[in-house]
This record gives structure tokens, C-alpha cells and sequence, in this order.
């Protein structure tokens, strides 16, 4: 199994389509619910026209921490030594909801090996008193009934049960604990949200419109301003559109490439 060792941890990783360094890559990064197997309705899409790299962030699936390890703080770090391990300079970065705090720090650290970010659902961890506010907007995952993971979502769990049961089964393969993981994310830090005024590259937001971990009111506090930001909202999706709505996540992801 392929792995990189960086500083107290160990990642692991799978590169899918043309050799790194042939062509375009895409790199995409997991949430807190997830690890590398959440792409899999994206990669076998995206792998005949680019490198696909997916990887379990430190802590995740089957990457290791040592204990006492630097957790989310060194999120970036561990993404700039598996990129040069795996020879990828320059790339497209997908981040989900945890995945948004690794590629934001990267790109806004590194920005000439991004050449576009693709946030789903998150706002990578940029911080002000207005998105605060936001956070307060609309339902909140403590109120979901039980059973429903707030990753996934109630519409989920009714409309496609499937599904709701393979989103579980892949976040069971972490074994950290709840408060474990939010220990590991707290480690990360904010962002001012004036440093994403310093982001040129290309940024596409792509949101469930029923997002109840990060609501659609943050997206709107966050997304005016970057300066190439530009928005998709999909309907009747929760937290995960990449995972509940593959279908349409393509498309946009799709158009995106190509128009830029």
C-alpha cells in the first residue's frame, strides 16, 4: 500500500488515472466524516482525463498520528510532502467541509501550486463576526433526529437509505471518537476572512442549500470576498453534495475545469 511518512504520522494515499506529472491532476481532500473512499463516485468519473489523488488526512482510515501529534495544524504541511512525494507541483484542489481548512491553508501558503480550489460546503475555516452570526442561521446537526448522520442528512437517510448506510460505514473506518476528531479540527485554527482577498486563482463554492454543519448563510458571508469566487448551490442537498448528489457535483466540477 502506498504511504508517505511526514513528521509523527504516516499517509496513506492512491493515485488513479495518468502518471503524476503527465497531464492536469486533481487532488481531493476528505472531511471529518470521511477519508479517501469518499471520492469514489468522483474518481472514476474524473481518472481518464486527469491524475486523481486521494488521500486519508493524519489520524484517518489508514493513515496514523503519533500520539501527541499535531493533528489539523499540520493538515497543509502533510499536503505539500505527499504532493512532492508523489510529484504533483501544480494542481486543482477539491476540498470537503475538513478538507477546506487543508486546501485553503495550502493554497493561500503555496499559491502557485494551485491552480483552482473547489470548496464543498465549507469555508475552510476563514473567521469574523459575521460569519459567527451565520453559524446561528437555520437548523443545527444537534437537532437531527436520531440515527442521521449530520454529514449525510435526514433527506438522505429517507430518500436514498443506501447511501446513508455507505456514508456511516466509511466514516467507521476513522476509530477516533467524536471528541477526539473535534480535538484534532480545533487544531487547526482560523483564518482571517481578509486573507482570502490575497486568493487569485480561480475558486468554485459548490453547497447543499440544506446544509445544516455549515450553513449556506456562511457561504454568502465568505464567498464576496474572493475575487474569482463564483458560486453553485444545489438543491435538496445536505452537507455532502459530492456524496448525495454526485451527478450534479461532476457537472459543475466539469465546467469549472473547462472554463478556466
Amino acid at each position: 500500500m502506498p504511504y508517505v511518512d511526514v513528521p509523527d504520522a504516516r499517509l496513506y494515499y492512491e493515485l488513479h488515472g495518468p502518471p503524476a506529472g503527465s497531464g492536469e491532476a486533481l487532488v481531493f481532500a476528505h472531511g471529518l466524516g470521511g477519508n479517501h473512499l469518499s471520492w469514489w463516485q468522483q474518481v472514476p468519473h474524473f481518472r481518464d482525463r486527469f491524475t486523481c489523488l486521494v488521500f486519508d488526512h493524519r489520524g484517518f482510515a489508514r493513515s496514523t498520528e503519533a500520539t501527541g501529534g499535531a493533528g489539523a495544524a499540520a493538515f497543509a504541511d502533510d499536503l505539500r510532502l505527499l504532493l512532492d512525494a508523489t510529484g504533483i507541483h501544480e494542481t486543482t484542489l477539491v476540498a470537503q467541509s475538513m478538507g477546506g481548512w487543508t486546501c485553503l491553508q495550502f493554497a493561500l501558503r503555496w499559491p502557485d501550486r494551485v491552480r483552482r480550489l473547489v470548496l464543498c460546503d465549507t469555508h475552510g475555516g476563514l473567521a469574523s463576526d459575521e460569519i459567527e452570526d451565520a453559524f446561528s442561521v437555520g437548523e443545527r446537526g444537534e437537532r437531527l433526529p436520531p440515527g442521521v448522520h449530520p454529514g449525510a442528512g435526514p433527506r438522505m437517510l429517507a430518500e436514498q437509505p443506501g447511501l446513508h448506510f455507505l456514508y456511516r460505514e466509511i466514516d467507521a473506518l476513522t476509530s477516533m471518537t467524536g471528541e477526539q476528531r473535534l480535538r484534532t479540527m480545533r487544531a487547526a485554527g482560523a483564518t482571517p476572512l481578509a486573507e482570502a482577498a490575497t486568493l487569485r486563482m480561480p475558486v468554485q463554492f459548490i453547497w447543499g442549500d440544506e446544509d445544516i454543519v455549515i450553513p449556506p448563510a456562511v457561504l454568502d458571508c465568505v464567498a464576496p470576498h474572493i475575487p474569482r469566487a463564483r458560486i453553485a448551490r444545489v438543491p435538496e442537498s445536505g452537507h455532502s453534495v459530492y456524496f448525495e448528489r454526485a451527478a450534479a457535483f461532476n457537472t459543475i466540477l466539469d465546467a469549472f475545469l473547462a472554463e478556466t
